[in-house]
């Protein structure tokens, strides 16, 4: 709660009176309130983050101006573990991913930012090759995963890890896998969290999407995650049209996905907008 509060009013110096108009009630006998000897996991990582969504939420329609829409809201926590045959020794492997920031008054959401509790993201892939057996057969942009808004939000990661030597196990600590973070004033939902690993030509999704633990993996074997887009700010209906063609141009959205999220049609090429079918589709009483 204070870390949220901290994010809308970063101009308040940190001081024992910054806490004073704080009081926190403690939600006793529930998962957040979690007393020996319940076990616990990720619960500095991920639901911290969780609360602090809720703040954002919550704030968002007292403060329009200052607070955004909810952030990724994870870590991206993926731990790989294993041994490397070539080298002749063991390793750990952990990464932490960025995610899309939520929309906001004044701006578009921050692509793939660092966890709302943190300012640690992986090191670059280079080096992760280097130290580990692994090769990164895709590392970019989520497109598309930024929630639709008058100011939409920021993109998430895509990348694909595969093993190349030894034996490992993989476990994932990552929220946001059955619900995206939440937009904001009309805003939409950024999308969730995915995570997929393929062994022997199969592929498993965890029974929890994007939480599990001990997977045990081989050369060739392959995990592939899709972090978290921001949560969308405001009517989407009511983003520049140039914004939009801007973002379909670099990428970031498809033609078709400009008309079904934001109401703007584009021409055969995609290359301009269609301006009578774009205000007919944002015309009143038309959805």
């Amino acid at each position: 709660v204070y870390l949220a509060m901290r994010h809308i009013f970063p101009d308040v110096p940190i001081s024992a009176g910054a806490f004073e108009p704080l009081i926190v009630k403690r939600p006793e006998g529930t998962f957040l309130d979690a007393k020996y000897p319940r076990p616990v996991s990720g619960c500095a990582a991920e639901v911290s983050q969780r609360i602090a969504e809720a703040v954002f939420a919550a704030m968002v329609q007292a403060l329009p101006d200052k607070v955004t829409a909810a952030p990724a809201g994870s870590s991206g926590n993926f731990a790989l573990g294993g041994n490397d045959p070539a080298r002749g020794r063991d390793y750990v492997m952990y990464q932490i991913s960025g995610g899309g920031y939520g929309g906001n008054a004044g701006h578009d959401g921050l692509t793939n930012g660092c966890s709302t509790i943190g300012i640690s993201k992986s090191p670059p892939v280079e080096i992760m090759e280097q130290a580990f057996p692994v090769l990164y057969r895709h590392y970019a942009l989520r497109e598309g995963s930024g929630g639709a808004g008058k100011h939409r939000g920021g993109f998430g990661l895509a990348y694909e890890v595969e093993i190349l030597r030894g034996d490992a196990r993989a476990s994932f600590v990552m929220d946001h896998g059955r619900f995206g973070p939440q937009g904001a004033l009309g805003g939409k939902d950024g999308a969730v969290n995915t995570v997929t690993v393929f062994r022997d030509g199969k592929e498993h999704v965890p029974p929890h999407l994007s939480k599990e633990q001990d997977i045990a993996l081989k050369a060739g074997d392959r995990v592939r995650v899709g972090t978290p887009g921001g949560g969308g700010y405001g009517d989407p209906l009511q983003r520049d049209a140039d914004l939009v063609l801007r973002d379909v141009a670099l990428g970031y959205y498809t033609p078709e996905q400009a008309s079904e999220k934001f109401g703007v049609t584009l021409s055969a090429d995609g290359s301009a907008i269609d301006q009578a079918a774009t205000e007919r589709a944002r015309s009143p009483g038309h959805r």
